[in-house]
């Protein structure tokens, strides 16, 4: 019984203390400091860097009877002409340079004939489009006519963030004015998005909703992490499910715009890199399928001189390791040109290190053309396929041809679905090598057109009635 009760004693001793920890844990605060903690000395410093970016273009409006002449007798009028149409769109932005540079989304400020910024203190400013650039859906503006100089945000090593790291987002969504949400970065890496040509976005789950395109995503110091793009979502609102472009892709196109370039200018490689499925990793002697597989190489590319071989398997560059295709297209496009990267590949069983020539894609003699005569390509340009523009439209290197690099609205080849990146083989059983060539075939009136394009890699003919 003593020994009972010795023991008792020492287990309410022992719950008494922890009590008593638990207590002192939940004690009441003593102090202002202990209570308040809080983002609002983050948000203070970086929320004048944020803007809202208002987008306007002049559509035509026009009703389609109205080519009819006999309904446009009788039902035209004064008043039944095209009429112009105001479309606006509405974003946010980021100011990255004291001067004034802003980069947004370029899906906010695509096709726009008028951008306006609002700043955080509501002054309002022209703005310039310094650059667009698709492929990474990022856009550069500049503040028209001030000298002033604006607050900016500082840009982070996106590489250096990790899963659980608490971030906060600010932008303008639904339009109802500067907002700030906080979250965590939910995963990094993100390849399989299919949002932007570079698949390689950040996840958050800080509310991000429409009109936040373009707007910030910080961390707790105030530098930017990313730029908020788009939300994975069933009902158009935050479901906790948010994608950034990381800071280090938004630095290259920062340094291009600033270099008075109107495209960026990317590091060029020459080769088709190919995923690793469960199939190839296994004849590969791989564990897992990881890597990126070397399908091709382009004779005289950078890849070529560099040793890169078909067959090889990239496993990581400049010593940051490659999961797939994707993940070393923008670990690549995000060298700074000039010098090597340094490039290890498995070949044959055994590693080899490569040093991989960092330059742009050769883009002379692509000799730009706008179809205008009567023909199913009225409304098109076209150039020569450059290595630039191969790999600007994901097309096989070695391709040759004419591309279409853009498609006029309302056009002829608009209507008959004739899209950026289509490759032209043939016309009226004429072969297609040069812009030159489609020129004369497209100037030849003709019944019926028969034509032969290429497009996501297949080659598609049709026929159209002239």
């Amino acid at each position: 019984m003593p020994r009972l009760l010795t023991w008792l004693a020492f287990v309410v001793a022992v719950v008494a203390g922890s009590q008593s920890a638990v207590a002192q844990d939940r004690a009441v605060p003593s102090s202002p400091g202990q209570i308040q903690l809080s983002f609002a000395p983050v948000v203070r410093r970086v929320s004048p860097a944020v803007v809202n970016v208002y987008a306007a273009r002049l559509v035509e409006n026009r009703n389609p009877l109205l080519d009819d002449p006999l309904f446009r007798r009788f039902f035209g009028g004064p008043g039944g002409g095209p009429r112009e149409q105001v479309q606006r769109s509405l974003g946010s932005g980021v100011i990255v340079d004291n001067s004034g540079l802003i980069v947004t989304n370029n899906h906010v400020i695509e096709n726009a004939d008028q951008v306006k910024i609002s700043l955080a203190d509501k002054r309002e400013f022209e703005a310039e489009i310094v650059l667009k650039d698709s492929r990474s859906d990022l856009a550069v503006l500049r503040l028209k006519e001030t000298h002033e100089r604006f607050p900016a945000i500082e840009l982070t090593d996106s590489d250096a963030i990790q899963v659980g790291d608490m971030v906060l987002a600010i932008g303008n969504p639904f339009g109802v004015g500067q907002t700030v949400t906080h979250g965590i970065i939910s995963a990094v890496a993100r390849t399989q998005v299919g949002i932007t040509d570079y698949q390689f976005f950040i996840q958050t789950d800080a509310a991000i909703n429409p009109g936040n395109s373009g707007g910030a995503l910080v961390d707790v110091s105030g530098r930017l992490v990313g730029i908020n793009t788009a939300i994975f979502s069933r009902s158009g609102g935050s479901q906790g499910i948010g994608f950034a472009i990381p800071a280090n892709m938004v630095r290259a196109v920062i340094t291009s715009a600033k270099g008075g370039a109107t495209v960026v200018q990317r590091p060029w490689l020459g080769a088709r890199l190919q995923l690793v499925n469960a199939e190839i990793a296994e004849g590969l002697g791989l564990k897992r399928p990881t890597g990126a597989l070397v399908a091709n190489v382009t004779a005289k590319s950078p890849a070529a001189r560099g040793g890169l071989r078909t067959g090889d398997l990239i496993t990581a560059i400049d010593g940051q390791a490659i999961d797939d295709p994707n993940a070393f297209d923008y670990r690549f496009a995000t060298k700074a040109l000039g010098g090597t990267a340094q490039v290890l590949v498995l070949r044959n069983g055994r590693e080899a290190k490569l040093a991989i020539p960092l330059e742009s894609a050769p883009d002379s003699a692509r000799d730009e053309v706008v179809i205008r005569s009567r023909s199913p390509f009225l409304g098109c340009r076209v150039a020569n396929l450059t290595p630039a523009l191969a790999d600007q439209f994901r097309l096989d290197p070695s391709s040759e041809g004419v591309v279409i690099i853009d498609v006029a609205e309302r056009s002829a080849a608009a209507g008959l679905g004739f899209q950026k990146g289509d490759v032209i083989l043939a016309v009226n059983e004429a072969a297609i090598e040069k812009t030159a060539d489609l020129v004369r075939a497209t100037a030849r009136s003709s019944r019926l057109w028969r034509i032969t394009i290429q497009r996501g890699g297949q080659r598609v003919s049709v026929v159209f009635g002239g």
